[in-house]
């Protein structure tokens, strides 16, 4: 997302006006505001109001919700590729007394530690933060309600405890380390903690009149990092841009991967949608999208970005509840991927190849499976079935002389090239299946040994 573009044309600008102004009417909110990025830059802004001459624009501040909750993640990830921490932690290891036992931070980042989805009594989110000045008092008597690591259940007091980590491993407040690691480095100057004007008031609307109420807006306290964050639809475009690419002086683009990667498998009516590491993953229309939703009482907000196509969308309002603010936003990137679909880069050759390398290339066999090992433009390999759909991965040279797979069936696993005495190459073995040049080659260290004989046709 980060070569350069050129403005949306005309039609698809006003198909996302279109869009947000129907949002807007049939949501019934009193102001909605929305915002496109494309390859690395906001594109287009656009919003809707109930007052004549007081539309919003993309820098008005809104209640961003559990949004909030992707930039925990990110606070939390810094710590780990630091060294501090280690994500298969047990939190008790950093945070003696938490009450939830075994449960890890990547479980907590995942919303698989088991843990409830709520606070005890009364309502967190339309309360004072004061009401729960302990972690017990957020947590309550039975916090644990599932085994842990074995289903998703979405939990607000979970991002209680990673921001406690966070505080309690950098030794300052988790505003305070969120406003120097991440706001400030990625210039997200209209990103805080309390609304700084011009911000919109949150209203509640009546589901059946056109009257409204206004919805208090409470301090969060120790629930902060679930939810507290108020921002603007160009800052939150920007924050998209970052969670497609990363930067290197907040998280690295492989850091950030791990953020969309799921880390627990959905619910069984669930198939569509995911979560990664403090990401919702949502597959919709043929692409993935990677992103949160949120809501406080008095707004919803939606944040989606597909990394594919290069395209991310903002939606905020002010309504407890209408517009369906996720939805809305996926409806934007679709939008604009469909019309002006992602121009690809020139093919270009390689400055320079290793010709060892090359050799490698081309045809394999796994048994009698054909597959075609390529040298790809970042000097990785690539294993691909040759006929229909088979366990195949990107893979990264190691300092050893291997290398390691990078998605797919053999993520994480070992490729090695194995060679015969005189130099020349017998096999590659990966994950221990061996890889030939020719079906079950005679001449390769085949598991199980290949007949003498060799192949034959059926005798009549």
């Amino acid at each position: 997302m980060t070569s350069p573009c050129e403005e949306l044309l005309p039609t698809t600008q006003r198909a996302l006006l279109h869009r947000i102004a129907v949002a807007q009417a049939e949501g019934r909110a009193p102001s909605l505001v929305a915002a496109v990025a494309r390859e690395g830059r906001m594109v287009w802004a656009g919003s809707r109001s109930s007052v004549d001459g007081h539309a919003p624009d993309a820098g008005t501040q809104y209640r961003i919700g559990s949004i909030t909750k992707t930039f925990t993640a990110v606070l939390v990830l810094r710590l780990r590729d630091e060294g501090l921490i280690d994500l298969n932690d047990p939190l008790e290891k950093h945070l003696p007394g938490s009450g939830v036992g075994e449960a890890t931070i990547a479980q907590l980042l995942g919303h698989s530690a088991g843990l409830g989805a709520e606070t005890p009594a009364p309502w967190w989110e339309r309360t004072p933060g004061t009401l729960r000045p302990e972690l017990a008092d957020v947590l309550g008597e039975r916090p644990v309600l599932h085994p842990v690591g074995r289903r998703f259940h979405y939990s607000n007091p979970g991002y209680t405890l990673l921001g406690s980590l966070v505080e309690a491993v950098r030794g300052a407040s988790w505003e305070e380390v969120l406003r120097r690691e991440v706001l400030e480095p990625l210039s997200l100057d209209r990103t805080t903690c309390r609304p700084v004007a011009p911000y919109a008031g949150g209203w509640a609307v009546h589901p059946w009149a056109d009257v409204m109420l206004p919805e208090p807006s409470e301090d969060l306290g120790l629930m902060a990092p679930a939810g507290q964050l108020w921002s603007t639809a160009a800052d939150l475009c920007r924050f998209a841009v970052f969670l497609a690419d990363g930067d290197e002086k907040v998280l690295s683009a492989a850091s950030v991967r791990e953020l969309r990667t799921p880390s627990v498998p959905p619910e069984p009516d669930a198939w569509d949608s995911g979560y990664g590491l403090g990401t919702q993953i949502l597959r919709q229309g043929g692409r993935t999208l990677s992103g949160h939703t949120g809501s406080l009482p008095g707004f919803v907000a939606g944040l989606w970005v597909s990394v594919t196509d290069g395209v991310a969308a903002v939606v905020l309002a002010n309504a407890t509840s209408g517009p369906l603010a996720g939805s809305i936003a996926a409806d934007l990137v679709a939008i604009v991927a469909d019309a002006e679909p992602r121009i690809p880069e020139p093919w270009r050759p390689l400055p320079e190849v290793d010709r060892t390398l090359l050799d490698l290339t081309g045809p394999w066999y796994w048994g009698t499976r054909a597959f075609g090992l390529r040298l790809t433009a970042d000097r990785g390999l690539e294993l691909r079935a040759l006929r229909g759909v088979d366990r195949g991965s990107r893979f990264v040279a190691q300092s050893d002389g291997s290398w390691t797979g990078l998605d797919g069936y053999y993520a994480g696993e070992t490729l090695r090239v194995v060679s015969r005495a005189d130099g020349s190459v017998s096999h590659l073995d990966l994950a221990s299946f061996v890889f030939t040049r020719e079906p079950y080659d005679l001449r390769a260290d085949v598991p199980g040994g290949v007949d003498k004989e060799g192949w034959r046709g059926l005798p009549l």
